[in-house]
């Protein structure tokens, strides 16, 4: 028998470990960062643009879509060239694409680099977490994804603090222009800390060209048709409902063909077990509602209430902070009792914190708001990391690396349809007269009272859809709680795997 100093000394995160996480974290925070950071220059970034927020909302939507299209490539393109080199191709890329985003001379321009910019952040996290379950080993994954955990928890926190004063201070360029160094200094560290890669091979398996060419038209061209939809003010025009039917029709044929393939793309047949397909209609309907209702309030900040981005920043912050205070509690909870029931729990939190921003006001105390958006970050927090380990506790061991792949892709489609639609809902609700895009934030904030009730008012039925999609989750949310008790009873051991991307 192994002498229990022997395995608590086997259980430390030896020095190669931390070197590799020490870089993961680098890379992790400056993608996850990023995802924050500019939804409060969203409002400077219309001004700028002489556009309104159903366009403007593209600078958030395409860099998601971007993420989610890499995601499932990570595990071919790391075993065709070895995780360090293509590690550090994402991060340069990641760091070139934010330098072209801050020189954008055209909103086509920056969403067009933004897509560059998310197809380089979507393979660092999957890449990374690779290299460290490869150096670390089964038994210290849950160590190993504590430390992962960090850049998660912190960057929703400093994010729109960050975000809003260099728009303010410095410009929104520098939203942008802040990763370059941060970029630079990730690949000289990852060039001197990572192992080469010795035991680099060609993949078992040929990538699927097919899968890839159909998702990325398929999923970009649904999106593409509900903003439409809601910039049209109809799904009646052919530029509405032709994109939504040329992306289902080929989504549909994705479906079909990848089920007659040993290795397709997406693993789709994980769909028909019933934990795993709960979890992943779960994950889409939070996605939408988290990265939908993150777009909404730095606009409502800056609109009737007129404070500037730096204020908005810090105004949004107990959101983040509910989110890290929630996360490791909701983690010991579902170690005891289940992801299921944690879910169940963190989705009434979530709602909890969402009806009142249904009742928003241009004069609704600030304190009422920030204790809202706290609520929803320990909503937030308590409901989507549970539900992706109670999928993975219903998966067997073989099926948790595509598990884990295709509920992130879920969760990051789920957003970018739920940042076009409460984008375009919220356009619409405001119309012409409401949106005042030229105006600053000083401007609308001299707004006669009944024009800022009026702006008020659109936010607050905005975020009546943003609680309907929460409602919607809880049907899956259930179901997955039912499956995963079943397979708790019969399991012999937890299963420990990647926490979900935020």
């Amino acid at each position: 028998m192994t002498p229990p100093d022997s395995v608590r000394a086997d259980d430390r995160l030896g020095p190669d470990v931390l070197r590799i996480a020490a870089v993961v974290v680098v890379g992790a925070f400056m993608s996850i960062l990023d995802t924050t950071i500019v939804n409060v220059a969203l409002d400077r970034l219309a001004i700028d643009f002489r556009t309104g927020f159903a366009d403007i909302q593209w600078v958030v939507t395409a860099y998601m879509l971007a993420m989610a299209a890499v995601i499932p490539l990570s595990g071919w393109v790391a075993m065709r060239f070895g995780p360090k080199h293509v590690f550090i191709a994402s991060m340069a890329l990641f760091a070139a694409a934010s330098a072209l985003c801050g020189f954008a001379w055209s909103l086509e321009s920056l969403v067009a680099f933004r897509v560059l910019q998310g197809a380089g952040g979507g393979l660092l996290m999957p890449v990374g977490q690779m290299m460290l379950a490869a150096a670390a080993g089964p038994h210290r994954m849950g160590r190993v994804m504590s430390v992962i955990a960090v850049p998660m928890l912190i960057a929703p926190v400093i994010g729109p603090v960050l975000g809003g004063f260099l728009v303010d201070q410095v410009g929104w360029e520098w939203i942008f222009l802040v990763n370059v160094p941060v970029g630079v200094a990730g690949v000289v560290l990852a060039q001197r800390l990572l192992r080469a890669d010795a035991h680099r091979a060609a993949p078992a398996w040929p990538l699927d060209v097919v899968g890839v060419a159909l998702m990325a038209v398929g999923i970009p061209a649904i999106t593409y048709g509900l903003a439409e939809t809601g910039t049209l003010g109809t799904i009646a025009e052919p530029r509405a409902w032709g994109p939504i039917a040329v992306g289902l029709a080929l989504t549909a044929a994705y479906a079909l063909y990848a089920l007659r393939r040993d290795r397709p793309l997406l693993n789709v047949r994980l769909f028909a077990n019933g934990g795993f397909g709960a979890a992943s209609v779960t994950a889409f309907a939070l996605g939408a509602a988290l990265f939908g209702g993150m777009i909404l309030m730095p606009l409502y900040e800056q609109g009737p209430r007129g404070h500037t981005a730096l204020e908005t920043g810090l105004l949004l912050a107990p959101q983040g902070l509910g989110a890290a205070l929630s996360a490791p509690v909701a983690g010991r909870l579902t170690d005891r009792v289940g992801g299921g029931i944690v879910t169940l729990v963190g989705l009434t939190i979530l709602c909890i914190g969402t009806i009142p921003l249904t009742r928003l006001g241009a004069d609704t105390p600030q304190w009422q708001i920030m204790l809202a958006l706290f609520v929803r970050g320990l909503g937030l927090a308590g409901s989507m990391m549970p539900a992706f380990a109670a999928a993975y506790a219903t998966l067997s061991r073989a099926d948790i690396p595509d598990a884990s792949s295709q509920l992130n892709v879920v969760q990051h489609v789920g957003g970018s349809i739920g940042s076009a639609l409460m984008a375009v809902i919220l356009a619409n609700r405001l119309g012409g007269e409401g949106s005042h895009p030229e105006a600053t934030p000083a401007q609308r904030a001299a707004l006669p009272l009944p024009v800022r009730e009026r702006l008020a008012e659109a936010y607050a039925h905005t975020h009546w859809w943003v609680l309907i999609l929460t409602l919607v989750a809880f049907v899956p949310a259930f179901v997955l709680f039912k499956v995963e008790r079943r397979a708790r009873r019969g399991a012999d051991a937890p299963v420990v795997a990647p926490p979900p991307e935020l």
